[in-house]
């Protein structure tokens, strides 16, 4: 039935050279053999590829089919031009020149038309037109892309992109503008923290001077060198930031003895420090007290006993009018600070008053007496520290041992007094 329809190649008697027949728009090929080495190596490779070897030889027979296909064409056209030239020729003889122009220029032109080598071809017209429609869509497809309206495919892309850019700016602004009162705020804290710092500096730096460091245990010193002065008709004053009759400002708190009920018999400076003195130190703070408030004894008051300087004791005197004295920082004992007023009473008061009998040797056993109850008063504290276990006796001998310092005072007092009356 389809070879009754179709137009088809009579069939070509069995033999070893295979059978080929060319049925309708379709090639029947049977028992074909190809002795050909680059086509066999083109399907070959073309397998290596993925593609199947039938499909490989129906293109190759392709392509070698318009190949042959150009080549007829090209031949139709030299035949063409040729029997033209043949039919012309006996016209061309009798009209001359102007036939033979216009034959020339006529089949020049229709080689022209058929001659793929020339510019103006039929192939490169159709070339030079496919080329220039590719051109002008590739023209109308950029200005349509590039169009700012809804004709551009990409407008509401393009819209979005805009829009989400806008926004990440406009979110960074806002990020940047809180960075910026972050940044504000934290410079105006740093500034008030360096005033903070550069007040601290000051201080420590007026502290270090020695006219404000150590205030506080200054001040407690003075509280109980006051209660202790007013006990015994004494007055004490506070004039550590004033200066003195040398214009110095050593001897915090001065004491006139006596001015409680009657005028003044005698001075003693102290001098509270809360930091370790050298002895040179040490002795230039006592001088200048005794220089500064015109006192006739001076005693240096250091905070704890890791202060008293070098070479030097607690509760001892030393060139008949000096005196050091270790105390609490936090906590001033009150019976060192007792003990050390009595000694330096009773010598202020000896110093001043020429025509006072006051029985020395007396005198110096009572001051020993004294300090050797609170050296025995200090230790016992120490081992109350660390022994807990006995606190009741221990409480109990530091009780005894106050009694005795306080004996010991009382009796050093009485016997300033009793000087005091036989110079009356």
């Amino acid at each position: 039935m389809e070879a009754s329809e179709k137009p088809q190649l009579p069939l070509q008697p069995d033999g070893s050279d295979g059978a080929v027949r060319a049925i309708g728009d379709r090639l029947v090929i049977e028992r074909l053999e190809v002795n050909d080495p680059g086509a066999a190596r083109v399907v070959q490779e073309q397998v290596t590829e993925g593609h199947a070897p039938a499909e490989t030889v129906t293109r190759a027979i392709e392509i070698g089919a318009r190949v042959i296909e150009s080549e007829g064409t090209a031949a139709n056209v030299d035949y063409v031009k040729a029997e033209l030239e043949r039919q012309l020729r006996p016209l061309a003889d009798r009209l001359g020149g102007v036939i033979e122009e216009g034959h020339e220029e006529f089949a020049e032109r229709l080689a022209r038309s058929f001659d793929r080598e020339r510019s103006g071809s039929v192939q490169q017209q159709i070339r030079d037109m496919l080329i220039t429609a590719m051109e002008h869509q590739r023209t109308q497809l950029a200005k349509q892309f590039s169009a700012q309206d809804g004709a551009n495919p990409l407008a509401d892309f393009k819209d979005g992109v805009v829009r989400a850019v806008k926004n990440a700016q406009d979110a960074q602004e806002a990020e940047r503008a809180r960075d910026r009162e972050r940044i504000e705020a934290l410079t105006t804290e740093i500034t008030a923290l360096r005033e903070r710092l550069g007040a601290k500096e000051e201080l420590e730096a007026e502290q270090s001077r020695g006219t404000a460091k150590g205030r506080d245990f200054e001040e407690r010193v003075h509280a109980l060198l006051d209660e202790i002065a007013t006990a015994r008709g004494d007055i004490a004053h506070h004039v550590g930031d004033l200066p003195g009759e040398t214009r110095g400002k050593k001897g915090d708190t001065v004491i006139e003895l006596g001015a409680g009920c009657g005028p003044c018999l005698a001075k003693i400076a102290f001098d509270p420090k809360d930091s370790r003195l050298t002895r040179p130190q040490a002795w230039d703070v006592l001088n200048g007290s005794l220089d500064d408030r015109g006192a006739d004894y001076a005693v240096l008051v250091v905070a704890s006993e890791e202060n008293v300087p070098a070479r030097t004791q607690s509760l001892v005197e030393y060139e008949g009018n000096k005196l050091i004295v270790a105390v609490g920082r936090e906590d001033p004992e009150r019976n060192i600070l007792q003990a050390a007023y009595g000694i330096a009473r009773a010598r202020a008061l000896a110093a001043r008053q020429d025509e006072l009998a006051l029985d020395a040797p007396a005198m110096k056993e009572a001051i020993e007496e004294t300090r050797r109850a609170l050296e025995s008063l200090k230790t016992a504290r120490q081992a109350l520290t660390g022994v807990r276990k006995n606190a009741d006796s221990i409480e109990s001998a530091l009780a005894g041992m106050e009694e005795t310092a306080k004996a010991a005072l009382a009796r050093a007092d009485s016997l300033i007094a009793d000087a005091l009356e036989a110079a009356t």
